[in-house]
């Protein structure tokens, strides 16, 4: 997945789209971002206070219209979770691939434009202090343990963002750990099945400077 040839074809269709306001892009900018920091995994879970601050977004009721919005203007897929304990799935469907075909929206536009929203600072502000993090290691063993994860795996996940001070990308404070933890099952799933169909890489040099920019990496 090359980043720059997706956000050159989705700002396109974002100027074209008369459907669209201001918070439907930053809501858009923030699953993206979230996306980026996950290393654009297929799916990925997602906690809905850590992308309403992102999106700068301060209504429930806003946040969720616009992420319906874009799920039925063909942007994103909402996989949403009924279940309190589990958080819900995004898959940002793929614009500007080598083959061409992009799986979005159509040529042709609703001329519908929604009001941009109220933002109520003080809710917003509530959002930062709901810090859900684990109470120590041994309740992140428990959970990994539920979703059937060896201990060592857990281990290297708290350790990792104990290091960091539990932040995604080392920038966003989380606030919904369970949610972390499941994206971090998920990438150690991809890079499982990689090894299983490529074998181990040899040689690798994780410092090595390369001419040719990969640019399905997270920017």
């Amino acid at each position: 997945m090359n980043y720059i040839k997706h956000l050159n074809s989705v700002f396109e269709l974002f100027t074209r789209d008369s459907r669209l306001n201001p918070t439907h892009i930053s809501l858009y900018m923030a699953l993206f971002q979230f996306w980026n920091i996950n290393r654009f995994p297929e799916v990925f879970y997602i906690n809905r206070e850590e992308v309403m601050v992102m999106a700068k977004i301060g209504s429930k009721a806003t946040y969720h219209r616009c992420l319906h919005r874009l799920h039925d203007w063909k942007y994103i897929r909402y996989l949403p979770s009924h279940n309190p304990y589990k958080g819900s799935q995004i898959q940002m469907l793929k614009f500007g691939t080598s083959s061409g075909s992009n799986t979005g929206p159509s040529s042709e536009q609703v001329e519908e434009q929604a009001l941009v929203p109220y933002i109520n600072i003080n809710k917003q502000n509530k959002n930062f202090n709901k810090h859900k993090l684990p109470k120590n290691e041994n309740e992140v063993l428990d959970f990994f343990k539920k979703e059937k994860w060896p201990a060592n795996e857990a281990k290297k996940f708290f350790n990792h963002y104990t290091s960091i001070g539990w932040k995604v990308g080392g920038k966003i404070t989380i606030l919904d750990w369970h949610s972390t933890a499941k994206n971090w099952m998920l990438k150690g799933e991809e890079i499982q099945k990689e090894k299983t169909l490529y074998g181990p890489s040899q040689k690798r040099d994780n410092l090595k400077i390369i001419k040719e920019k990969d640019y399905g990496q997270p920017l």
